[in-house]
C-alpha cells in the first residue's frame, strides 16, 4: 500500500490485482427473452422476470388480498352500524 498526501489528507491506494473484471454484459429474462445490455462483475447474467414482463412495472398486478380485507372491513362496520 502507498500512502498518498491529497490536500493535506493521507489517503491509501487501493491494492492492485485484487480487484474482479468489470465488463458489459448482456442480461436475458428467462421468462420473456428480452434482453438488455448492463455492467456487472459476471459474464452472463439471466433473470427470471424483467421490467417488460413483471407485473408491477406493467400494470397488470393485481391486489386481490387488500379487497378482501377491504371487504371485511365493511361488513363489520355494517354489522357496527346495525346494533
Amino acid at each position: 500500500m502507498v500512502k498518498v498526501n491529497y490536500g493535506g489528507r493521507r489517503k491509501i491506494a487501493m491494492k492492485k490485482g485484487i480487484h474482479p473484471a468489470y465488463h458489459k454484459v448482456k442480461i436475458t429474462c428467462v421468462s420473456c427473452g428480452n434482453e438488455f445490455e448492463s455492467g456487472s462483475v459476471l459474464k452472463e447474467v439471466r433473470v427470471d422476470s424483467c421490467s417488460n414482463c413483471h407485473p408491477f412495472y406493467t400494470g397488470q398486478q393485481k391486489f386481490i388480498q387488500a379487497a378482501g380485507r377491504i371487504d371485511k372491513f365493511n361488513k363489520r362496520a355494517e354489522k357496527a352500524v346495525k346494533k
